[in-house]
């Protein structure tokens, strides 16, 4: 009788209708929000079913369980995987654009939302890497049903790393670094030049080859400054190259540039 009960089991399993079963349940979990329950499943499908015809799509969705249940490290090692073993899949695209997503940007605590901390004063932490799984998809995948979005956060993070870079380079200059803040501002310059940081770059500029004594330097900045951007060169235009006044209103309005 057990002999024929383990017959009757095995020729009742069917792989396909289980994996089926158990795609189903995720598939619903995610469309309901419930994504601890659907990470579950999709993890049990992987490793129960890691050649089912639904493993591939099951992949592509616990990269986005994830990420939509807070694990950004476990979508991020999701998608690499999925990248990794399927470089040619018709939907590589997506992998790429949730990993950007996952790092993109973190929002902030309870906290620092009493606290009105600005998050573009803290270190950038990960954002490069979500600017380059964008520019992949971008680049890569131009005609991808994401590569519009994924161009339009790029312009973002440029504008967010460039603001950090400012931040930085302002503190250089209230700590008296003129050296360090001139390094720092020509390095926005260099690489995010259509920011809307160039401003505040080429005033710190100014300002530090002038503290520095490097007066040639000083008027090539001053320069650039007064043809591109008059109306943002006028206070630093209207002094000379040195004197603490001048010093105080440069200060001022590079502050105000940072807010």
């Amino acid at each position: 009788m057990l002999a024929a009960c383990g017959n009757k089991r095995g020729d009742d399993f069917n792989p396909d209708q289980d994996a089926a079963d158990i795609y189903g349940k995720a598939e619903r979990a995610l469309n309901l929000g419930n994504y601890g329950f659907a990470t579950t499943n999709y993890e049990y499908l992987l490793a129960v079913y890691p050649f089912s015809e639904y493993a591939k799509q099951g992949q592509l969705d616990l990269i986005y369980a994830y990420f939509r249940n807070e694990q950004p490290d476990s979508a991020i090692d999701a998608a690499q995987k999925f990248i990794l073993e399927n470089p040619t899949h018709p939907r590589v695209d997506y992998a790429h654009y949730v990993m950007g997503l996952a790092t993109f940007e973190r929002r902030r605590g309870p906290m620092e939302r009493l606290s009105r901390i600005d998050l573009a004063r803290r270190p950038p932490d990960r954002l490069e890497e979500s600017y380059r799984a964008f520019a992949v998809v971008a680049e890569r995948f131009p005609d991808s049903p994401y590569a519009e979005d994924s161009r339009q956060r790029m312009v973002f993070l440029r504008n967010r790393l460039a603001q950090y870079e400012i931040h930085v380079a302002g503190y250089y200059v209230h700590r008296g670094a003129f050296v360090a803040a001139a390094n720092r501002a020509k390095f926005v310059i260099e690489n995010y030049p259509q920011t809307p940081s160039v401003i505040p770059a080429l005033q710190i500029l100014v300002t530090s080859y002038r503290q520095l004594k490097l007066t040639d330097l000083a008027e090539d900045s001053m320069r650039v400054l007064s043809e591109n951007y008059p109306d943002d060169a006028v206070a630093w235009g209207q002094r000379g190259s040195t004197g603490v006044e001048g010093t105080l209103i440069e200060k001022f309005i590079l502050r105000r540039n940072q807010k």
